[in-house]
């Protein structure tokens, strides 16, 4: 049996039972248009199956979903000979066809299709097993697992399956550029979305790696509380349960721990890490450093501006929540331009005031996928004059902003002519954080100082969409650097079995 190479579905098995008849309109079952999304994006050809004589209503949405998820509608009739019928569709793959049947219905489909098929029946009625022409499966939801596990064997075992899991917009926006496909990628991954409502030991079993954004899954996050970060943040019983079971695994890899990525959720931390830079500094090239900062607990505080001095901080400064990512107001931000500003300031404490640096407008956007590292420029917030013109009434006010939604940016063409990065200092600077923050694929902010040319390090983030980067070169460095954090743990804990 070789790779799946087209899979074909029974229309029953997707669209409602109850539904469709001559008054009434034809919907999809529960669940159905999140597995046809993730078959569009497998990189595997797929189709519809359907009984002549469809009402007009299942007709329609028959030809929608085909227009919707990019796949075939075939009708088959109890006589038809599945090669012959689907041969022309997906005459140009090798591997095999596998056919998605109902149990009530395993038995009329169809003439014998020979080798190069398989017959999958869905049938909660029976434990989920292998017979010798036929699959058994109890929910159409395991046709993913199945599909990896049929995958895996086909190429001898040399495949790596990478479970995921984050947030439906993001799984969307990484699978729609073809960066999670269940066909294996040209290094041999295959990429499983893990489902929560099917038993997760069972897919742990079958995952060498799970990529998360654990930021995803995160209730609340209590920065005032004296306890470690990783007791102050509240996760969702969904992935308090994946970490339960992925602790029963200890074969599986994860990319990346959550103790890794907890530094990434404290803006005071990342600011207190990147410090550390000043270690890279040479005589003759640029300086690479951290923003000056100051945490507040509150903006009444007596001596702040004294505080502030001592700090290295002078105004304009831009003030942010101390928690990163994964609460709602975890974006809201100022710019203030006054130090009266500060009483009736809007941000949610306790908060980090940074060193607001003019920077020309640009921002450089770093995105480190394993060993390698890419970057895009970006339009940023103008320097301080242009701002305070353009945006805060000449600085009467301070300027609130979201940065997900609302940043004051520049409305120039981008130009780069004030500035000159100098490529192999963030380069240093990325293998610095790498080692540093122990993580995979990460991504950082850099401005280049107006006057002093200092590389300044303004924000780190984990797991980023790096969408920025050409996807004919993203993804290969996203799929290596998975495969290359696999290999190297498995190598490690093969090396520790041995020693112990």
């Amino acid at each position: 049996m070789g790779v799946v190479r087209g899979i074909l579905v029974e229309s029953d098995l997707l669209i409602s039972p109850s539904a469709g008849d001559a008054n009434g309109d034809a919907i999809l079952r529960p669940g159905a248009d999140l597995l046809l999304r993730r078959l569009r994006y497998s990189k595997i050809p797929f189709g519809i199956s359907h009984e002549p004589g469809l009402s007009r209503p299942k007709e329609c949405l028959m030809q929608e979903l085909a227009n919707t998820y990019s796949c075939t509608n075939v009708c088959l009739s109890p006589e038809d000979d599945l090669s012959s019928k689907v041969a022309h569709i997906w005459e140009d793959n090798e591997g095999t066809f596998i056919y998605v049947v109902s149990g009530c219905k395993a038995d009329i489909y169809h003439k014998e299709a020979g080798n190069g098929w398989s017959k999958v029946i869905v049938d909660p009625g029976y434990d989920v097993a292998t017979g010798t022409s036929n699959i058994f499966i109890q929910k159409l939801e395991e046709l993913l697992l199945l599909i990896c596990s049929l995958n895996k064997k086909a190429i001898d075992g040399e495949g790596l399956i990478v479970g995921y899991v984050m947030k439906p917009s993001r799984e969307e926006d990484f699978a729609k550029r073809g960066a999670f496909p269940l066909r294996p990628t040209q290094n041999g991954l295959m990429f499983l979305p893990l489902q929560y409502e099917l038993p997760l030991s069972r897919q742990l079993k079958l995952v060498d790696a799970v990529l998360h954004k654990a930021t995803d899954e995160i209730l609340a996050v209590d920065m005032c509380s004296p306890s470690e970060l990783s007791e102050k943040v509240a996760f969702t019983s969904n992935l308090q349960e994946l970490q339960k079971c992925m602790k029963s695994q200890p074969v599986c890899c994860v990319i990346d721990p959550i103790s890794n990525i907890s530094p990434i959720l404290d803006r005071l931390e990342v600011q207190q890490i990147l410090i550390g830079l000043e270690a890279l500094n040479i005589h003759g090239r640029s300086k690479i450093r951290a923003p000056h900062f100051l945490k507040v607990d509150s903006f009444h505080q007596p001596y702040l501006e004294q505080r502030l001095a001592e700090a290295k901080l002078s105004l304009p400064n831009i003030v942010k929540p101390q928690v990163a990512c994964g609460v709602s107001n975890a974006h809201s931000m100022a710019i203030v331009f006054k130090m009266d500003q500060y009483k009736d300031l809007n941000v949610p404490l306790p908060a980090v005031v940074q060193e607001y640096v003019d920077h020309s407008s640009l921002i450089y956007k770093f995105y480190a996928l394993g060993s390698k590292v890419f970057y895009a420029v970006k339009k940023s917030i103008p320097n301080t004059d242009i701002l305070m013109n353009l945006f805060a009434d000449k600085g009467s006010k301070p300027l609130h902003f979201d940065s997900l939604k609302s940043l004051p940016v520049a409305t120039e063409q981008l130009s780069a002519g004030n500035h000159q990065l100098e490529l192999d200092l963030v380069n240093d600077a990325a293998n610095w954080l790498r080692r540093t923050l122990d993580l995979t694929i990460f991504g950082f902010d850099v401005v280049i100082q107006e006057g002093t040319g200092d590389h300044v390090i303004v924000d780190v983030n984990y797991l980023p969409s790096f969408k920025e980067v050409a996807d004919g070169v993203a993804l290969p460095a996203f799929w290596d650097a998975l495969k290359e954090k696999i290999v190297s743990e498995k190598d490690k804990q093969s090396n520790e079995s041995e020693i112990s």
